[in-house]
């Protein structure tokens, strides 16, 4: 049996965890918009056509804020296409996914959802095919509440009052060569500062974010880093990470423990942040944004679900529909363990995407929407993790994985609430054949109790949930931690991920 160890003691904070980490990515891509969260047809829609039954399962998910509309649609997105009359909007070829876009759902249809769901909105501008100016105006589109000509087109647009968007995100994913309009680290460096400026003329209060890269194992990694930075340091408050996980030619082992290399690209891309802040003298700290994360089948897009053709653009193709299993949600929770063992730098993240699209929730037309096996751990961490993050200084037995080298079998991390006087532990087994015992050392705290133990695990690991056996996969309790003298032990089957709530 697989053994490990831990300590929970308030004194080992790493930081506050913000509620921005349990964000979520909105792409005009696929069915993520339309015959996702808009479906004016459907049985549950509601006045605005926006499906309830998925409003409920955002709700459900505790997504804080949403990051909109792109995503590598936004290098190509046209902002003044999407307010207005719907009737007078263009339709547009979206070069990003080969498909068409009719913009029936834009900015002010996007916020009235928002407020249905009760999230924040992160905005992002196109620094593809457009530039300085193009932001300034959605900005004072956005921001500002009369007396211009950009504001006073809002509220002839039906909203008088400001959208007051607080984070914005400077283009998307320009290291990339697929990107529409990418440029050289140097030469985005140098528009992104120059629109930062800009938009602070306008709106001081705004929070941006820089384009980091676009993945850890980009050419350009570390380099695109520092020089970004070093034109856009004192303009910006966060630089993005981007990250995606598929498990390979049958390699579970090293997919299991996939959270190892989002910790390294977390900890470079502070270590490159941090020598630009010596090399510039200064006295503000960059934080990342990790606005996109998440487990996707990336092979099988360019095999399978790739649209091409001069004559074939779609609105609103199956893309990106991955099915999701149990490894992939114990993966994915353990993406989640490794946000929160950073939450002193990693302030913000976006789950990408939210719905249909590489998601948790997913819908048939005109019929159901289900969760899919990543809903439970997001929805379960999103509620329990507040206060501060912890270091559990664990010790765990190791295994050997042929992408990552030696790694734990267990990795965790925990949360302290002094407010309420409550803690959560995140806990990922990564056996594939056996159980773990993991020992829980909590004398620093006084008189806990375990309120609640929940477990995602199956005998088989490929198990999904699916239109046709949409329950296949839960949560189940987990009746074997136990409380003596101020130490708890659980056991935690193979492949599997635990949240335990203690009061």
């Amino acid at each position: 049996m697989v053994s490990a160890r831990l300590t929970i003691d308030p004194q080992f904070a790493v930081g506050t965890v913000n509620p921005r980490l349990f964000g979520s990515f909105v792409e005009h891509l696929g069915r993520c918009v339309y015959d996702g969260i808009y479906e004016p047809g459907h049985p549950s829609a509601d006045a605005d056509g926006f499906r309830t039954d998925v409003i409920e399962l955002v709700k459900e998910l505790g997504v804080s804020t949403i990051r909109y509309p792109g995503g590598n649609f936004v290098s190509g997105f046209r902002w003044e296409d999407s307010v207005g009359p719907k009737e007078q909007r263009p339709r547009r070829l979206d070069l990003a996914w080969h498909s068409t876009e009719t913009n029936e759902i834009g900015m002010h249809e996007f916020n009235t959802w928002l407020e249905k769901v009760d999230s924040e909105l992160m905005l992002a501008v196109n620094l593809g095919t457009r530039g300085t100016l193009e932001a300034l105006d959605l900005l004072e589109y956005s921001n500002i509440r009369s007396g211009t000509e950009l504001s006073d087109r809002r509220a002839a647009h039906g909203r008088a009052e400001p959208f007051s968007v607080k984070m914005w995100c400077l283009g998307n994913e320009m290291d990339g060569p697929w990107q529409l309009g990418h440029r050289s680290a140097e030469d985005y460096g140098k528009i992104a500062s120059q629109t930062a400026k800009a938009m602070r003329q306008l709106d001081p209060s705004v929070e941006l974010v820089v384009c980091g890269s676009s993945s850890a194992h980009m050419p350009t990694f570390g380099e695109w880093e520092r020089v970004v930075l070093t034109h856009s340091y004192e303009d910006v408050d966060y630089i993005s990470c981007h990250a995606y996980y598929e498990e390979k030619n049958g390699d579970l082992d090293s997919f299991l423990a996939s959270a190892t290399d989002m910790d390294h690209f977390i900890e470079s891309v502070v270590a490159t942040a941090d020598h630009v802040k010596a090399v510039n003298g200064s006295t503000k700290t960059i934080n990342i944004s990790f606005d996109e994360w998440n487990v996707w089948y990336l092979e099988r897009f360019h095999k399978v679900d790739k649209i091409e053709g001069l004559d074939n653009w779609p609105k609103a193709p199956r893309l990106l529909e991955d099915m999701y299993s149990v490894a992939d949600a114990v993966v994915f929770g353990n993406l989640l363990i490794s946000l929160l063992k950073h939450a002193d730098r990693v302030t913000s993240a976006s789950l990408a995407q939210l719905v249909n699209v590489i998601a948790p929730i997913m819908t048939e037309p005109g019929g159901p929407a289900w969760k899919q096996t990543t809903f439970f751990p997001f929805a379960l961490t999103s509620k329990l993790a507040k206060g501060v993050a912890l270091d559990v200084r664990l010790e765990a037995d190791t295994y050997s994985t042929d992408a990552y080298g030696t790694v734990p079998l267990i990795d965790a991390v925990a949360t302290y609430d002094a407010d309420s006087a409550t803690t959560a532990v995140f806990l990922v087994n990564r056996s594939r054949t056996e159980e773990a015992t993991v020992t829980i050392d909590l004398t620093a705290l006084d008189g806990v109790i375990v309120v609640d133990a929940q477990t995602l695990s199956d005998a088989d690991v490929y198990a999904k949930n699916t239109l046709e056996d949409q329950d296949r996969v839960g949560l189940q309790p987990n009746k074997s931690a136990v409380v003596r003298n101020g130490v708890v032990e659980i056991i935690l089957p193979p492949v599997s991920w635990t949240a335990l709530n203690l009061g």
